[in-house]
């Protein structure tokens, strides 16, 4: 599976996209190896380093895009029957990534806490909470979001998303929720 130019990653250089997260031992002389995102993701899903491959694209994406695959790969991985909360966290968080508004992203953080932050549907929703604005109630002083929150709350939908059902077929449904990353980061999987 190979990941193709990438289209939507704006970032130039692998290391940058590196320094945002904590990489595996295992991982971490294969990403040396690479100049660019595409060679680094090619590399560390060539020796089957899901794991590391997921947080690396999840920091990689733009957060519009990134919050996009977590909502793409949770709904995959919900049970028909949602409960109504994990079912709200979705709706809300499409409704973000639809329209980006600070009203949407606001609306996100009570979805996540309903849906919980362990659900791969909170985590999505959580990602979008933390891709801009304020942490903090409209009332006070900003409290901006680290830049690596929502990379790091969609790695963890992701990953939730893989263990939800069936968590022995992980590798299996790691390469497939990294081949939709893929779709969205070449801009062929976005929202309608």
């Amino acid at each position: 599976m190979g990941s193709g130019p990438l289209n939507k990653v704006t970032v130039k250089t692998a290391s940058e996209i590196c320094a945002r997260f904590q990489l595996s031992d295992e991982a971490l002389p294969v990403t040396r190896q690479a100049t660019t995102p595409a060679q680094c993701l090619d590399l560390l899903l060539e020796k089957q380093h899901y794991h590391d491959a997921t947080r690396f694209l999840a920091h990689a994406l733009p957060k519009r895009e990134a919050v996009w695959w977590a909502c793409l790969c949770a709904r995959q991985a919900a049970p028909a029957a949602m409960t109504a909360p994990v079912a709200a966290a979705l709706k809300l968080t499409e409704k973000w990534v639809n329209d980006p508004s600070e009203d949407n992203r606001r609306a996100a953080m009570p979805a996540a806490e309903a849906a919980g932050f362990g659900t791969p549907a909170g985590s999505a929703a959580l990602g979008a909470f933390f891709s801009g604005g304020s942490l903090g109630p409209p009332n006070v002083a900003d409290i901006p979001p680290a830049e690596t929150l929502t990379g790091d709350a969609v790695a963890g939908s992701i990953m939730l998303a893989v263990v939800a059902k069936e968590p022995e077929k992980a590798p299996e449904k790691y390469r497939a929720f990294l081949t939709k990353g893929i779709e969205v980061a070449n801009g062929r999987s976005l929202w309608r």
